[in-house]
């Protein structure tokens, strides 16, 4: 049921074109310069669709839902530690790009959630990717030094 639900969550008329536009990519990038360029994107995107005010981890975590879910780009847990900050996202569109695009597409919500958390004050913490589920249904990135 869930490979079922993610393989359908992107509009058809996109599937096909991002696929293209995924190899076109990847035959003239590496994985690096690919994850590169796919950050800039996120960080364009949360530029363009800033947050609410956010006061507590509660509040991020609705505002962080509130703009993915405009864009029906699935939704976001947030949960402290004492050494960073877990962003779990789940049901990212991500397979439009297809599934060989996987490795470098995160990419784009790692940017989106460095800029974000950056406009709230994160100063010299980094967003980086940590751990991508079964399926690619969610995808851990953390906030740390």
């Amino acid at each position: 049921m869930l490979e079922y639900l993610l393989e359908r969550q992107p509009s058809s008329q996109w599937r096909g074109m991002l696929t293209a536009l995924a190899q076109e990519f990847e035959a003239q990038l590496g994985v690096e310069e690919l994850r590169e360029l796919m950050r800039r994107v996120g960080q364009r995107f949360a530029a363009a669709y800033p947050l609410p005010p956010c006061e507590s981890i509660e509040q991020l975590t609705d505002g962080l839902n509130l703009r993915w879910g405009e864009h029906d780009w699935g939704y976001v847990e947030l949960q402290e530690d004492t050494a960073y900050l877990s962003i779990i996202h789940h049901c990212a569109p991500l397979r439009a790009f297809g599934a060989q695009a996987l490795n470098w597409t995160p990419a784009l919500l790692e940017g989106a959630y460095q800029y974000w958390l950056g406009a709230l004050g994160a100063g010299p913490l980094q967003v980086k990717q940590h751990a991508i589920a079964e399926h690619f249904a969610s995808i851990e990135f953390r906030l740390e030094r």
